[in-house]
């Protein structure tokens, strides 16, 4: 496929200058993404558009990934309220987090990485002001959907000019890698389209040159109707120290139906031949759900990498009985240690009480006498002494780890 095909067929061409898709087929460009240090982590919600960019590298064209070390002072605007400056110390922690993040998530890849803090911290006002704001008409910012959100009504939060001048910002950054790289492409999230364009129309006004730019579409989660990536315990991050492993795979493999095959386009690696054998074989009977598995194991291996990816796929098997508990690695255990409730070894009713799936000595008698506990995928009739390693567990979804 060409690039145009590609984006199109997996749902990553919305807004842009572009005339036609086929422009992108028609030269070689270079592009950058920027993304600002307002957390120390991506999050899944940014994966789309990291996920677009990819597919420009994997067609010969050259990136550029920025981490806005300068924008960050600012904040980029939200619909809703204005951002908290964040202190100076944690900024740059979170600029060095990005940045060791996109270089994992690209490794292997050719890109070049940049801090547009590098350019903006020496910048003057009067000369700015002079040479670039003057490039901006007040009637076209003041007319874009943030504006509007943040300004008018009686229930707006208003805006400070700080944080209104951070679209000239940005325009700025394109300006400049545009003189200094060649630059000729800025890719972001739907979100960021105003902000795309005030670069493509200040390059326009100073050099006379014609760039253009290219928005991922906003990923909603069809059965929440929420943005992509939040939960009820809030986003689901891409390092594993606040979204751990496992709960990471699990997110991809909980994805519904309607959705699954969507995902596999946008975030994962995988040629349109096999997604299309997949879809079939999804359709035909989706209880298996193997879509949802080969999403869930694609993108945690690219993410967190094979090894990570194939223990929490293992974990994953051993509770849910695809596979004997026995046969988890020492790795694994210690995964799931950390995602379901651990006891010591002991008797069966000490640890179904101490774990809080029962409340008293007799209801975990009542409970296995019934048959409702197994251990290690056999029901037990009574209570019995429990050996380490072993996995303890009431009906589908509760799980007691014996070490």
């Amino acid at each position: 496929m060409t690039l145009s095909e590609e984006l199109r067929y997996r749902g990553f061409y919305n807004q842009t200058t572009f005339e036609s898709p086929e422009a992108l087929d028609e030269g070689t460009y270079t592009l950058y993404l920027g993304t600002d240090p307002s957390a120390d982590s991506l999050h899944v919600g940014h994966l789309a558009v990291y996920m677009m960019v990819r597919r420009f590298l994997d067609h010969g064209h050259k990136v550029i990934l920025l981490v806005g070390g300068g924008t960050g002072m600012i904040g980029d605007m939200r619909d809703t309220e204005e951002r908290v400056l964040k202190p100076l110390e944690e900024i740059e922690h979170n600029k060095k987090a990005l940045a060791a993040q996109v270089s994992q998530l690209f490794s292997g890849q050719s890109f070049e990485l940049v801090d547009n803090y590098d350019w903006l911290a020496d910048v003057q006002l009067l000369p700015f002001l002079r040479d670039i704001g003057k490039a901006f008409s007040m009637n076209e910012l003041t007319s874009r959907e943030f504006y509007k959100a943040r300004t008018g009504g009686d229930n707006s939060s208003g805006l400070s000019y700080a944080e209104f001048s951070y679209t000239i910002l940005q325009g700025y950054d394109y300006l400049h890698l545009h003189r200094e790289k060649s630059v000729n492409l800025q890719i972001g999230g739907s979100d960021q389209w105003g902000n795309l364009l005030s670069g493509v129309e200040l390059i326009r006004k100073k050099t006379g040159d014609v760039v253009h730019a290219l928005s991922s579409p906003l990923v909603v989660n069809r059965a929440t109707g929420r943005k992509f990536g939040k939960s009820e315990s809030g986003a689901v991050w891409l390092d594993p120290d606040q979204t751990s492993v496992f709960k990471f795979y699990q997110f991809w493999l909980n994805v519904d139906d309607e959705s699954a095959i969507d995902y596999l386009k946008l975030f994962t690696l995988m040629d349109r031949l096999t997604i299309e054998e997949l879809a079939e074989q999804h359709a035909k009977d989706p209880g298996k759900r193997e879509a949802q598995r080969t999403l869930a194991y694609e993108v945690t291996k690219l993410v967190h990498g094979t090894a990570r990816a194939e223990q929490a796929r293992n974990v994953t098997a051993a509770l849910f009985g695809d596979t004997p508990f026995s046969q988890l690695l020492d790795e694994e255990i210690e995964m799931l240690a950390l995602e379901i409730p651990v006891t010591a070894s002991g008797n069966l009713v000490n640890a179904l009480v101490t774990s809080g799936v029962t409340t008293s000595n007799g209801e975990a008698r009542r409970l296995i006498s019934g048959g409702g506990i197994s251990i290690n995928g056999a029901k037990v009739s009574e209570d019995v002494q429990l050996k380490a390693p072993s996995l303890i567990k009431k009906g589908k979804n509760t799980f007691i780890l014996v070490r």
